[in-house]
């Protein structure tokens, strides 16, 4: 399986030297850039290793790696040590550090060293694979709604739960695709079995099929032992394939075979094996369309389609986010340790005004942060993020369409002071910021995607990106 590899490197050729070395072990290498880089991409709980060298380390190193092994999902550490020194090793290994190795090693030692060290990590993952999550209480009625859409789907799909059939949920980014996955396979037959969730845009095209097929030692360059992938893993339980639209057309033909007759074959192997499992997907995509393009098998679709949910938007349950927002305050409240504060009317309006470009994803992270940051006893339209008070203003969440001359007057009102050229520049840049603020958002900041919407090169994206300052990870899901 894949393991994603967090490096933490002074300067760029150490990062460089690193990123050779990791070449070939089925990894994905993640890099911070900073001690700040590298707490946020703990806190999201996807890294199996990190790889930081002494330099990087906070001011009390052992205060910082009992909090990662504080973490649900505590990644490996390895520290590069430029200066040997006995002691402050032994506190390191002590502390929970997995191994301290010298940078001057030679490049052989030092990648023979960070090998070992991801076989081991590797080793025991197929046993966290299978329980998957500590969470086993994934329940339809965490979607209870007042919304009469909202009732109407739930009550289908009540009656998919007890279905074996192949499901697909489709949907905007953020409304809970993979949420729902969970509860319908908690509450069917296959509930007490595995439940493996691959995210098919995350995983790079040349490891795909690996992850999902399994690969036999000597298949292919790098492949030092057997593999077993998903299928095999998930065998009794339920694979969730999320971003279906992402897979290539190569593989999926495989795909179509194992919902044919549920049978796989590792590559490099001439052995067929017979897998147990009940296939779900999701996409944000419009499927028919991407058929029509040439980019997705028609009959795969028909088979994934079967039976086909759609979660509504968080735009069209309205009724649903005063609930929402009460819950989400008083957990963050809870988990967080502060105390609970009660939103304010005009606060509570604004956010059921609000569209919620990211659905009920952005609605966790805006509660998240407004329990953080609110400094008063209640939450007030103050408190809430720009964006939001802001459409409290101006109507936007209710749908309000301002009109040409109605746009055009306010943004003469706002630069009105600027000589032209620089009034029509700022606008230009802010413009281009909040629209692709809005498409990455929308397809959880997949460049690909995101440059198809705009009609624009993916390097033209990352430069307009790189001056409004915006990133990819902000958007991806975590």
């Amino acid at each position: 399986m894949i393991l994603t590899v967090l490096t933490a490197m002074p300067d760029e050729p150490s990062r460089l030297r690193i990123a050779g070395l990791l070449e070939g072990t089925e990894t994905v290498i993640d890099q911070a850039r900073g001690r700040r880089d590298l707490i946020e991409e703990l806190e999201q709980g996807d890294v199996d290793l990190v790889v930081i060298h002494d330099r990087m380390l906070p001011s009390h190193p052992a205060r910082w790696l009992a909090a990662v092994r504080r973490l649900p999902e505590p990644p490996e550490v390895v520290v590069i040590w430029e200066r040997e020194n006995a002691v402050r090793r032994a506190s390191l290994l002590a502390a929970g550090c997995l191994a301290v190795l010298n940078h001057n090693l030679p490049d052989e030692g030092l990648r023979d060293a960070l090998r070992a060290v991801i076989e081991r990590r590797r080793a025991a993952a197929p046993a966290v694979l299978r329980e998957e999550r500590p969470r086993l209480d994934y329940r339809l009625s965490d979607f209870a709604s007042e919304s009469p859409a909202m009732i109407r789907f739930l009550e289908v799909a009540r009656r998919v739960a007890g279905s074996e059939s192949a499901l697909l949920l489709l949907g905007e980014t953020g409304v809970g695709k993979e949420h729902l996955a969970r509860a319908i396979h908690r509450e069917g037959a296959r509930g007490g079995g595995a439940f493996l969730a691959v995210n098919c845009a995350a995983l790079p095209e040349s490891l795909l099929e690996s992850e999902l097929f399994g690969h036999e030692r000597g298949a292919f360059t790098g492949a030092t032992r057997t593999h077993k992938g998903y299928f095999e893993l998930a065998h009794g339980g339920t694979i969730f394939l999320d971003e279906i639209a992402e897979v290539p057309l190569h593989l999926q033909a495989k795909l179509l075979r194992v919902l044919d007759d549920h049978r796989i074959q590792r590559i490099g192997s001439e052995t067929i094996i017979r897998v147990d499992v009940r296939i779900m997907a999701a996409t944000n995509r419009n499927l028919e369309d991407e058929v029509e393009a040439g980019r997705f098998r028609r009959d795969l679709y028909y088979r994934l389609a079967v039976v086909a949910l759609e979660l509504p938007p968080l735009r069209d349950r309205r009724e649903d986010i005063p609930t929402l927002l009460h819950s989400y305050n008083r957990h963050f409240s809870t988990s967080l340790g502060r105390p609970l504060k009660p939103l304010a009317p005009e606060a509570v309006e604004a956010l059921v005004r609000y569209r919620w470009p990211g659905n009920v994803r952005e609605l966790i992270n805006v509660m998240e942060r407004t329990v953080i940051l609110a400094p008063g006893e209640t939450i007030g339209l103050e408190d809430l993020p720009g964006v939001i008070a802001r459409s409290a203003g101006t109507g936007e969440g209710a749908a309000r369409r301002l009109d040409r001359t109605e746009v055009i007057g306010w943004l003469a009102d706002a630069w009105g002071e600027l000589p032209l050229k620089e009034a029509r520049d700022r606008i230009l840049a802010d413009f281009d910021g909040e629209y692709l603020r809005r498409i990455l958002t929308r397809t959880g900041g997949r460049i690909g995607e995101t440059a198809r919407i705009a009609g624009i090169s993916e390097r033209t994206l990352y430069s307009l990106m790189k001056e409004a300052g915006l990133r990819k990870e902000d958007f991806q899901e975590d």
